[in-house]
């Protein structure tokens, strides 16, 4: 778990949090890391003696304040209020929401069984992540809960392609500068030129909502419940759907620059499922989602390059990517790939979204 923390100290550290949650577990459970443990926190599946899954023990990245806990469980109740299925959050043995750690906090979340999918193999699973979006849009509608963590505002596309700019003058000596300076001003002019609205109402969104952050059934055909709840919070309906879109709808992967291509039936089975389970939506506020995937592929394709030459943020896979800020720049060019795609498609999403 390099980048997280120091690599010695790995097994000590879980064993010690595991620890702190001791009446959740039996003598023996360990933890290992998680296939799918993501960009930013860490995650280790914990097991107990038999090897079966009992929890899901995380590492809480110090961008996020430990208060978003609170913030969770408000959400946690509200949606049990609704019937959706969630994790649990488990207290620690002294009751609390998580546990302190040097840097960062640790917290056990109660195991679902099931699959997460990296890729969305076909419209029918595309149409289940769309309903289940819209079951949980639902249950948010009219709901503004207090706050206790601050607000991460990660989708303000303007100021993450002003830190673009600011990060590729800073790094000229950078030994991928001149790459990340081609695509990083092609980002920028495709910016200038994007033809939607920023400006519109907020709703309580998941804010991250890549395939993967979705469970899924033990088949990879039902979508059961929404994971990795950190990013819950105020956000436009354009700035929450791009993003699910613009994982969804690019059946070659986040990873992958083979065939990168906006994929028509995926969106329509989705959106439409969206629709039908979400709250109404107005004719304007539907037209406004079909420039959504675009925005958010290429504010996705800025924070990558940006990291390109900063190395700060984004974990990158040094074992295909040995040169520190190649992975980042490979993802950047595959968002502003899939950029062109979404934009080129845009006339069509339109009609989709529009109402009979």
């Amino acid at each position: 778990m390099s980048g997280l923390l120091p690599d010695p100290s790995v097994e000590n550290a879980t064993a010690a949090a595991l620890s702190r949650f001791g009446s959740h577990l039996p003598a023996g459970a360990t933890a290992t890391v998680a296939a799918d443990a993501g960009l930013i926190n860490g995650t280790w599946l914990v097991s107990g003696p038999d090897g079966g899954p009992l929890a899901v023990l995380q590492w809480l990245n110090p961008l996020f304040s430990p208060l978003i806990h609170h913030d969770i469980a408000a959400l946690l109740a509200r949606l049990a209020d609704h019937g959706l299925e969630a994790p649990r959050l488990l207290p620690t043995d002294a009751g609390a929401l998580w546990a302190e750690a040097e840097r960062g906090a640790w917290r056990l979340w109660s195991f679902v069984p099931g699959s997460t999918l990296h890729t969305v193999g076909s419209a029918a699973v595309a149409a289940e992540a769309g309903a289940l979006v819209g079951r949980f849009h639902r249950a948010m509608d009219g709901w503004r809960p207090a706050r206790h963590a601050p607000l991460r505002q990660i989708h303000d596309t303007p100021l993450r392609m002003q830190e673009l700019a600011e990060a590729l003058a800073s790094r000229p000596d950078h030994p991928l500068a001149a790459e990340a300076g081609a695509l990083g001003a092609q980002l920028l002019a495709d910016w200038a030129a994007w033809a939607g609205a920023l400006e519109e109402p907020e709703v309580v969104g998941h804010g991250d909502l890549k395939i993967s952050n979705l469970r899924f059934d033990e088949a990879g055909e039902a979508a059961r419940c929404l994971l990795d709840l950190d990013t819950i919070g105020p956000i436009g309906l354009s700035a929450e759907l791009g993003d699910a879109w613009r994982s969804w709808c690019n059946p070659s992967g986040e990873d992958s620059v083979d065939d990168v291509n906006f994929d028509l039936s995926r969106f329509e089975a989705s959106a439409t499922a969206f629709l039908e389970q979400g709250p109404p939506l107005s004719a304007a506020r539907r037209a406004a989602l079909a420039h959504a995937p675009e925005r958010i592929c290429l504010e996705l394709a800025g924070r990558f390059c940006r990291d390109a030459v900063l190395n700060s943020y984004f974990r990158e896979d040094r074992a295909r990517f040995p040169e520190q800020g190649a992975h980042n720049l490979h993802r950047a060019r595959v968002q502003a790939q899939l950029a062109r795609s979404a934009k080129a498609r845009s006339p069509a999403l339109l009609r989709v979204l529009r109402p009979a």
